[in-house]
């Protein structure tokens, strides 16, 4: 089970609410209920965890709730509400493709002894609700359920829309943090969905774990700085998106269904030379140096299950068949799930490889170095070319004179930009972004060299660091 411990917001009362995180994507899901009934809010789409809290708790579900329609994952209210007999609660404004409970700003559900208000929230999304969930028989809140709009520090993302919304959306979102803390007392907890790591938070939020209406009163930049001075600040501070968020929304208004869960079949070294000659993608999900050491011909390298479809999701053209290498079924079942929960259904089989190499047939292989050897290689005077693929923001504060800078995720469009005729060092923060950029440079015929290193490492290595000109 991936949920914490129960929460007991309100000192004597039967409400407690259980959190269920997603930390691959950075989100949480909530079960709220008061010992005999519960709902559900912004459930992901592996519902089996929520489905063992109930039982485990012996609780009848009688509401799943969606704060917006999601951009950055799909969601799973549909296949919970089917499988339990829950009401379905979507915005009432929302365009979508089933059958659902409406509901608007200024409506009231109750279930046992749950009180769940609804509060316009614009801003992440046009027509984004907050829940506050108070004891029906006390009035008392205990928290709200705030999904993109108030998070630990800071709001949520308000580009998601297109640009010509932004400066509009960034304003609403603004006054809808606002409006959802003062409609609280400050002792209400404060339950996002989003802003543990998730893409859809804006700007650096606090890294708080809980929180409070009242402490984000004092802390939260939206709820600190006049609207004119957050607006600015935060258009300033928003970074790129996983190129996969496009395709959510329209699955999640479509009403997706449960994970797939058929079995994977197992590809052959015959299946997966035809599927890379033919054009599909191979992702490897062993450690990078192993990986480094041999790997399939074409394949790319993705070490990290835990946030794998984040990477996958933006580098592999959506929809494209896609065969999963690992060192074991677990690694291919966690990663499957993974993607699954953003949609990438099409996973055409899986090779388990034991060993350090793949030997289904030859393998492609590249160097590995760190820092103190890319200073001894350019104080050997070789040709060579420094490829740095960390976020804008990381590039901005300092960087390796020389170095050609191509985030990782707009690499694969840009390779017409980097030399075929000399080794390329390619690095990031700690090595991840750069074991898959280094992937993608050898897939596409290039001469890579993985700086598997830590960047404070540069300052030991005797390496100059310029920051970007202002």
């Amino acid at each position: 089970m991936n949920d914490a411990a129960p929460v007991h917001p309100l000192p004597g009362s039967p409400l407690e609410v259980h959190i269920i995180e997603t930390p691959g994507l950075g989100n949480r899901s909530y079960l709220v209920s008061d010992g005999a009934v519960a709902v559900v809010i912004d459930p992901q789409r592996d519902v089996d965890r929520i489905l063992a809290l109930l039982a485990r708790g012996r609780l009848r579900l009688t509401h799943v709730f969606e704060t917006h329609v999601h951009n950055d994952y799909v969601t799973g209210g549909l296949t919970l509400a089917r499988r339990t007999g829950a009401q379905y609660v979507v915005v009432a404004d929302e365009k979508i493709d089933f059958k659902r409970l409406a509901i608007s700003a200024g409506d009231e559900i109750v279930s046992g002894s749950l009180r769940i208000s609804a509060v316009a929230t614009p801003g992440h999304t046009q027509h984004h609700l907050a829940y506050i969930i108070a004891d029906a028989a006390t009035g008392a809140v205990a928290g709200t359920c705030t999904g993109g709009s108030v998070l630990y520090g800071t709001v949520g993302r308000t580009d998601l829309a297109g640009p010509e919304h932004t400066d509009r959306l960034t304003r609403a979102q603004w006054r809808s943090a606002h409006r959802l803390v003062d409609a609280v007392p400050d002792s209400a907890a404060i339950w996002p969905t989003h802003g543990f790591g998730s893409f859809c938070s804006g700007g650096a939020g606090s890294g708080a774990v809980e929180s409070t209406a009242g402490e984000e009163r004092r802390s939260n930049t939206a709820l600190i700085l006049d609207e004119s001075s957050f607006v600015a600040g935060f258009l300033a501070g928003l970074g790129a998106y996983p190129a996969y968020y496009r395709h959510m929304a329209p699955l999640n208004r479509s009403g997706p269904g449960p994970l797939p869960s058929t079995p994977l079949p197992t590809v052959g070294p015959g299946g997966l030379r035809r599927r890379l000659d033919a054009g599909e993608w191979v992702v490897d999900l062993r450690p990078r140096r192993r990986f480094a050491a041999g790997h399939i011909p074409g394949s790319i390298n993705v070490d990290d299950i835990t946030g794998v479809a984040t990477y996958v999701g933006w580098i592999v053209p959506w929809g494209a068949p896609l065969t999963l290498v690992g060192p074991d079924e677990a690694t291919i079942v966690a990663a499957r799930q993974a993607l699954g929960r953003i949609g990438i259904d099409p996973v055409a089989g899986h090779v388990v490889v034991d060993g350090p190499t793949v030997n289904v047939f030859d393998s492609a292989s590249y160097a590995v170095r760190t820092f103190a050897d890319l200073a001894a290689a350019l104080a050997a005077g070789g040709p060579l070319a420094i490829l740095d693929v960390r976020a804008d923001d990381e590039w901005r504060d300092g960087h390796l004179p020389g170095a050609r800078h191509i985030p990782w995720h707009d690499l694969r469009s840009r390779l017409d930009e980097l030399p075929a005729d000399r080794d390329i060092w390619v690095h990031c923060a700690a090595g991840l972004r750069a074991a898959i950029a280094a992937s993608l440079l050898q897939r596409a015929g290039l001469r890579p060299v993985l700086v598997d290193d830590r960047w404070w490492q540069v300052y030991d290595a005797g390496l100059r660091v310029e920051a970007a000109a202002a």
